[in-house]
């Protein structure tokens, strides 16, 4: 578990600022775009954390900061923690030029000091993509345990597991997207995938001669549900979403998820 932790971290400390400069443009430009509407930037998680303002929010793994930073327009205290310096140097100009404080703690989440797991955070926020980094889900939902207050709410949101697991997609006929059961919902191997900010990366930046490559492991919506409440955290809401950008491909197939969850 050690040397995944270890592979991912070095890939997302190699080449990610660049990646967000030409995926988002500098921080400047970025923050001018948040700006504009930063309750469209966090999307529909704003319904399951209420109204945001003064509220102590920690964006687990958050990147490169647009979501901690749209929060924090929007009146958040918002912090960040994941392990990339490279995405912590794009979030805080991101803050810096948007003209909100920003909290950015570079850290492996599984290692985070009692100073920090203090019981003190309003809202847990992860979004997408954030738990196949994890070899073991358990120990990731008692840390944020650890990092909400009593009454404190965590809000999931990821990629569901039947598209990610189960059902590959390819191409378009007659406005029908072809999907194929290719998968093994069940599996537990780790699956080597290029690093995902690697199709923003240009070709004469550093590192893009050998895109990164990053060890995932998917999990079932079973597996998810049992970690989360197995951590100590109270399910109030599962809620199945399909494609929002595409329901005409993708009818019928769930693409999303989202888990709100309090600490009793």
């Amino acid at each position: 578990m050690e040397s995944t932790t270890k592979q991912n971290e070095q890939s997302w400390n190699t080449g990610a600022y660049g990646a967000w400069l030409k995926r988002f443009g500098t921080p400047a430009e970025a923050a001018d775009k948040i700006k504009s509407a930063p309750e469209k930037r966090v999307g529909s998680a704003l319904e399951h954390m209420g109204n945001v303002s003064g509220k102590r929010i920690v964006n687990l793994l958050g990147s490169n900061g647009n979501k901690a930073v749209a929060l924090a327009l929007l009146g958040a205290e918002a912090t960040v923690i994941d392990f990339s310096a490279e995405n912590e140097r794009y979030a805080t100009e991101l803050a810096a030029a948007a003209g909100v404080p920003l909290t950015y703690i570079v850290a492996d989440v599984l290692k985070l000091p009692d100073s920090v797991l203090n019981g003190s955070y309003d809202i847990v926020y992860m979004e997408f993509g954030i738990l196949h980094y994890f070899l073991d889900l358990l120990p990731l939902f008692e840390v944020v345990r650890g990092l909400l207050r009593q009454g404190g709410t965590l809000v999931l949101q990821d990629f569901h597991p039947v598209s990610t697991k189960l059902i590959s997609s390819r191409g378009t006929t007659a406005n029908i997207r072809k999907h194929k059961v290719d998968g093994d919902y069940f599996s537990t191997e780790l699956e080597e995938k290029e690093v995902a900010f690697s199709k923003f990366m240009s070709e004469d930046q550093e590192g893009a001669s050998e895109v990164p490559k990053v060890l995932l492991r998917n999990w079932t919506l079973g597996e998810i549900v049992t970690a989360v409440a197995s951590g100590g955290l109270c399910i109030k809401l599962l809620e199945e979403l399909p494609n929002a950008s595409s329901d005409v491909f993708d009818k019928g197939i769930p693409k999303t998820f989202t888990i709100a969850a309090e600490k009793l």
